[in-house]
């Protein structure tokens, strides 16, 4: 006997085999089991859903000889020869191959007739979006009032092509996408009936390659047990789909989280020899940085099926929330672009630096604005967006810059940061080697007490997401090494006792920001700017540094 692929073996028979689609199947079964049928039914969704595969199971319950209902035998005549494609009364038409209204008006002609071997006459139409718009002429009257034994399943991938006369004949059904978890597990089911050896990771790749279709996960299933000489390995299938090792994209990942320019560019160089396709490391960056943000706001929902459960936790505490968003975005404009770079690589180059360059800096950066450079007294040239100018400043000065001699002791006045806060705690803080979300709930907490080794803080309300065992792990070891002491730290959830330190540096910010504003509203050289050229001064575009 001839091998049967997995796709045909394995195609469900009965409702109850079905995988997902649960909204669809809850509705005909209804139909079925109260007699409230409906004359034609449109099924739609993307290629591999199963949009067939109910129609013929309906069709089966409408004919089997035991009776209506959403569940046949199986075994009858009729179940079996629907089953093995050859029952008489179930006319299958491939729309694509029949197009002309000639062909349409053959298969109607005899719809006034009954059924010769079963109870209903089932019209089974796929991909009927591409029948002519004089083919939906044709079948629109019988449509909308076909003899009582006649019923039009109808099945497409755009239902947008189909007139609104046929739609609102057609009950319709929209079969959507599997989840990669639940291919997943139906492929496990598969292999254990097949008896055949099977990687967890190896079919999670083969779940997200098929992009929601359960027919092309099969199809996929096929090809890797034939290269797998019989097995399924994880090794084998990402030779097969020319995917890389998640390892390396974790690797990448980590160097970028540290800020390492140069390991980014190393690890690149270390994938370009295996020649990848660059799009689908950067796809796979992505898909990481989707995980981090899971492991940042609920770790729980963060899954092992890859074995790299920990690493992710651990990205999710060497990255601010911010920081993981912001790669995000910039990996799939990046994704977006790719075609357009002259290198593949020299694109995925510029997305990673991309990330780097845009990552906002923990130190201050150099002066580059006057108010920055006017902090030792010198005469800066400030771009337009610094001193914005109008009227015949325009005309009579550079458009690309104006002179600003701003005076060193006003500048001192407006980089001048208020006297620092006596609290402990603050100091505490800008003392200890912590970053991303540990640092955010230190700072976020104030000291309610200290006891030789104990330490007690108060964390607000408002940030009480930020705490959990991992981030308290993390704050904890910090002081450990701070003091260096065993510190065993205890964090309540309250109203904090005085300013946290991040309120302290953020007041800190908005005073040094209205300094800077003040110190340039009043130098005498952009008042003279101010009132000979008519300027005005922008204060978002000044930046104390």
């Amino acid at each position: 006997m001839s091998y049967q692929v997995l796709a045909r073996k394995w195609r469900p028979r009965a409702f109850a085999e079905m995988v997902g689609q649960t909204h669809v199947l809850k509705a005909l079964i209804n139909a079925l089991d109260n007699d409230r049928l409906h004359h034609a039914y449109l099924f739609t969704g993307t290629r591999g859903v199963g949009k067939t595969t109910v129609a013929r199971i309906f069709a089966k319950s409408l004919n089997c000889e035991r009776g209506v209902s959403a569940t046949p035998c199986g075994v009858c005549g009729a179940c079996r020869e629907i089953d093995e494609g050859r029952f008489v009364d179930l006319i299958e038409v491939d729309a694509a191959s029949r197009t002309k209204v000639e062909d349409t008006r053959d298969l109607l002609e005899n719809v006034q007739y009954a059924p010769t071997r079963g109870r209903y006459k089932v019209y089974l139409i796929d991909e009927v979006h591409m029948l002519s718009a004089h083919s939906f002429n044709a079948l629109l009257k019988t449509l909308e009032e076909p003899p009582p034994h006649v019923k039009f399943l109808l099945a497409t991938t755009d239902p947008q092509r189909l007139p609104v006369t046929i739609l609102s004949r057609c009950l319709q059904f929209n079969l959507k996408r599997l989840p990669a978890d639940m291919i997943g597990r139906h492929l496990v089911h598969i292999l254990a009936q097949e008896g055949i050896y099977c990687e967890a990771p190896a079919l999670a790749q083969i779940a997200r390659a098929a992009d929601g279709s359960l027919r092309d996960a099969l199809s996929l299933l096929d090809q890797a047990i034939a290269y797998g000489g019989g097995q399924v390995l994880e090794s084998e299938v990402r030779a097969m789909l020319g995917t890389i090792e998640q390892g390396h994209v974790l690797d990448l990942a980590q160097a970028l989280a540290a800020g390492d320019a140069q390991a980014v560019l190393e690890r690149v160089h270390v994938l370009a020899e295996q020649s990848p396709d660059f799009n689908a490391v950067l796809a796979g960056l992505i898909s990481l940085w989707h995980r981090v943000a899971l492991a940042q706001a609920v770790p729980a929902a963060v899954d092992d099926e890859l074995g790299d459960r920990e690493a992710v936790l651990r990205l999710a505490g060497m990255l601010s929330p911010e920081d993981v968003q912001l790669f995000y975005q910039i990996g799939l404009i990046g994704r977006r672009d790719l075609p357009l770079a002259p290198d593949p690589r020299n694109g995925l180059e510029m997305v990673l630096l991309r990330m780097l360059a845009f990552r906002p800096a923990e130190t201050e950066m150099a002066a580059t604005t006057p108010v920055a450079a006017a902090r030792q007294g010198a005469t800066v040239a400030a771009p337009p967006r610094q001193v914005v100018t109008q009227g015949a400043i325009a005309r009579d000065m550079p458009s690309q810059s104006a002179k600003v001699a701003v005076q060193p002791e006003v500048a001192q006045q407006a980089m001048s940061a208020p006297a620092a806060h006596g609290d402990e705690w603050t100091t505490v803080i800008e003392a200890l080697r912590l970053d991303g979300m540990a640092r955010q709930l230190a700072a976020n907490c104030t000291l309610k007490s200290r006891d030789g080794e104990n330490i007690h803080l108060i964390l607000a309300p408002t940030h009480a997401s930020l705490r959990n065992k991992r981030m308290e792990e993390r704050v904890q070891q910090a002081l450990s090494q701070h003091y260096g002491v065993a510190v065993k730290l205890t964090i309540d959830i309250g109203v904090p006792q005085g300013d946290t330190p991040a309120l302290i540096r953020e007041q800190r910010e908005l005073d040094r920001q209205q300094a800077a504003v003040e110190a340039i509203r009043s130098d005498p050289n952009v008042r003279a700017l101010q009132e000979s050229f008519n300027a005005r001064v922008v204060p978002d575009s000044i930046q104390p540094v």
